[in-house]
């Protein structure tokens, strides 16, 4: 990147080490099909232990001469190490290997520049690629002349080097401002949703559990889907009907992965913004993943990070068909709910999650007789939207006895309003 590099290509020698520095290991599984997320192409893999990586080329000579022995012999051009590189390691690499060096930030953000299809997905996508390109435009311009001082000893002006960051500066101010616009527009949304009492429920997840799968399920959506990592990049939103609740708005949202990168983190806040104001989180998790604890609490990291761990939350098990379980719903001692098991591609146990929504949302279901004056049809007609109304009576004053069934929370909303 702003330096001469050999042309890159598909065919791509993986590179994964265990390291003795880092909490946990990176499964190599997941990495692999990160690299076949983006089009790439796995030739070899390299593996290996080390205490910590070297600061020249992150691993040591020895490994270096196998990865270099591996591209000559796949004839690879491109070298992808599942771990995150500085700019230097990553210049150092190149020379040495005379092939391209990605590390697994950039990976993921070239998954994410394919994926993005809307206006906002790739003004996000660009600002988190920019922030990690000035990183590396160290060194990349060492044979344009440097600024000189003093008299016979100044150079043109600017060097390319000052030039690239002054247009990465300028360019990133633009694309921060137009994100800020879209991140108030969407804040009007929510206010919006709020003074007509809509609730929003956002799914959250590990990529590729099948939170699209479901979104289109119980929304009757047509949302991209594939078995692929970072299948949804841009948020989706849809009202739903849910019987005894009323109108919710469902947001489908980006997946998250491990070590996700924190400039993506940061420039999607807008996006993650949904996660962050929803009145119910979703963490949909793929049931059959035999990772799935972790997976679980690298979904927990981020939640944390983004600032919407303390939202109410309710785990959503997916792919039940693959495991041929039974939908239910778990709870605790308390009787509060902590899982619902389901199929999103089948569709077995969606009307449990319904269940469980009306239940986070509604807290407690209030049934009673209420007798309205004729003045009051106001109440009765919002009781008819609500969907609250069982049965409906009529007395010879011309008032109305209704029988209703609706959440304790829409009640009290409604009297606060008879009441202004």
């Amino acid at each position: 990147m702003f330096f001469e590099r050999p042309a890159s290509g598909e065919a791509a020698v993986l590179v994964n080490l265990t390291l003795d520095s880092d909490g946990e290991a990176i499964d190599p599984r997941e990495f692999e099909q990160l690299v076949l997320s983006a089009g790439g192409d796995p030739v070899a893999v390299a593996g290996g232990h080390r205490v910590a990586p070297t600061a020249k080329t992150f691993v040591g000579s020895g490994k270096l001469e196998e990865i270099a022995e591996l591209v000559q012999e796949h004839c690879a051009e491109l070298v992808i190490f599942n771990h995150s590189l500085s700019p230097s390691q990553e210049r150092n690499l190149e020379k040495r290997l005379e092939c391209r060096v990605l590390d697994r930030t950039g990976l993921i953000l070239d998954i994410f520049a394919q994926r993005a299809r809307t206006h906002e997905g790739k003004l996000q996508v660009e600002l988190a690629q920019l922030r990690h390109m000035s990183t590396r435009l160290v060194r990349g311009w060492t044979h344009l002349e440097r600024q000189k001082g003093g008299i016979g000893l100044r150079g043109p002006g600017e060097t390319q080097l000052e030039t690239d960051r002054r247009l990465l500066r300028v360019r990133i101010k633009s694309i921060t401002a137009r994100l800020e616009r879209v991140r108030r527009q969407r804040g009007q949304g929510r206010r919006s949703r709020r003074r007509a009492e809509v609730p929003t429920i956002a799914l959250v997840g590990y990529t590729n559990a099948g939170k699209s799968t479901l979104f289109n399920r119980v929304t009757n959506a047509d949302v991209y889907v594939a078995d692929q990592l970072f299948a949804t990049l841009d948020p989706t939103m849809r009202r739903m009907e849910i019987p005894n609740l009323g109108t919710v708005v469902l947001a489908d949202t980006v997946g998250f992965i491990a070590q996700l990168p924190h400039g993506l983190v940061e420039a999607f806040k807008a996006t993650l913004e949904e996660t962050r104001e929803a009145d119910l989180l979703l963490h949909v998790v793929d049931a059959a993943d035999q990772d799935r604890d972790d997976h679980r609490r690298e979904v927990q990291s981020v939640l944390e990070e983004i600032g919407a761990a303390e939202r109410p939350i309710i785990e959503v098990y997916n792919k039940l068909d693959l495991l041929e379980g039974t939908p239910r719903i778990d709870r605790d001692e308390d009787g509060r709910i902590l899982r619902v098991w389901l199929s999103a591609s089948t569709g077995a146990g969606c009307e449990q999650l319904q269940e469980v929504i009306t239940e986070a949302l509604g807290q407690e279901l209030l049934r009673r007789e209420v007798a309205l004056r004729p003045d009051q049809s106001r109440l009765r007609a919002a009781l008819y939207e609500l969907g609250a109304v069982e049965t409906e009576s009529y007395d010879e004053d011309g008032g109305t006895q209704l029988r209703i069934r609706l959440p304790r929370a829409d009640w009290d909303r409604l009297m606060a309003r008879e009441l202004r």
